[in-house]
């Protein structure tokens, strides 16, 4: 098993210039005296996590594995206000126990698959009241400690609960990791490497996948040869896929010694949509590891192993202090 080595995973947003190149990314040092116009989008996280952190002297929230106890908790990461008689909204009850986000809670609400004691519920807004028995297609619901885990994923691991090929799965590597139901945030395909989160909170997870939240992710991009400067530039522009038009938030070489090697900053969360755009430009990805994700890096985490998040961490990720 292979070591990832230092992991200075951030990069700027800085755009191309005429002559704009990336400095001693990972870090390499600049040799020689090439140019120097250009900022490398691999840094050091810095000042972004140091003015977010001021956030860190209110309470933490958990995230490790003594953290939350058995209660529901609500989307801000506090527990779900209950009225006098210590009843919860049931989306909120369902959100709590894991299995999805509270919109998705109200759609099976709505579905008459929800029972309350026995009895379907189709009302939304419906109470639960302490000692209810809440069950989703006949299984009991209940609101379990949430868990947020990081994994550096190593390759020749599918991104998913259960492969019908029997291939390894993401979930063998994290399979004594806790008691609860962890699932992955979002995927990275079999063959890419790097940050990688799992978590039975469905709301965060919800917030950190779709679309509309532009959660943002940073690959260190090895290719089968040089990128050219034209080619460098036309992918800063945009370029149209099958899929429609893509452009990449930040793009640099990563290392001063190789263009083989491309830092690249993106939102999209479209299927493989890193190899495609530099298939676009007949460059064959060889390697690709996930470098950040959301605030989250995979600094000191070995390929292979993961990691509970801490409590700050969990609270930097429920209040969005990063993209």
């Amino acid at each position: 098993m292979d070591k990832s080595g230092p992991d200075k995973s951030r990069f700027s947003k800085s755009r191309l210039g005429n002559k704009e190149r990336a400095d001693g990314a990972l870090g390499k040092k600049r040799q020689g005296s090439g140019p120097r116009d250009g900022k490398s989008l691999i840094s050091k996280e810095g000042d972004k996590k140091d003015r977010s952190s001021k956030e860190g002297n209110r309470k933490s929230l958990g995230g490790k594995p003594g953290g939350f106890p058995k209660e529901a908790r609500s989307k801000s990461g506090k527990p779900a206000k209950a009225s006098g008689d210590g009843s919860i909204r049931l989306n909120k009850f369902i959100a709590a126990s894991g299995i999805c986000s509270r919109r998705e809670a109200d759609e099976l609400i709505s579905a008459g698959l929800i029972t309350i004691n026995g009895k379907s519920i189709t009302v939304l807004g419906t109470k639960v009241q302490p000692g209810d028995d809440v069950r989703y297609n006949g299984k009991r619901m209940q609101s379990e400690r949430k868990v947020y885990l990081l994994l550096n994923k190593p390759k020749d691991y599918v991104t998913t609960t259960d492969d019908p090929k029997e291939r390894k799965t993401v979930m063998m590597l994290v399979a004594n990791a806790c008691s609860e139901r962890i699932y992955p945030v979002g995927r990275l395909d079999r063959q890419t490497t790097g940050v990688l989160l799992f978590t039975n909170d469905g709301e965060l997870a919800k917030q950190l996948t779709h679309p509309g939240y532009n959660k943002k992710k940073i690959y260190h991009v090895h290719l089968n040869k040089g990128l050219t400067g034209n080619d460098l530039k036309q992918l800063a522009g945009g370029v149209t896929l099958e899929d429609g038009f893509i452009q990449p938030d930040g793009i640099s070489y990563a290392s001063s010694d190789s263009k083989k090697e491309i830092g690249l900053e993106i939102h999209s969360g479209r299927n493989r949509i890193v190899r495609r755009m530099f298939e676009h430009l007949e460059y064959r990805v060889t390697k690709l590891d996930r470098v950040y994700f959301a605030g989250l890096t995979k600094k000191n985490l070995t390929r292979g192993k993961w990691r509970f998040l801490s409590d700050k961490e969990v609270s930097q990720l429920k209040m969005n202090a990063y993209e």
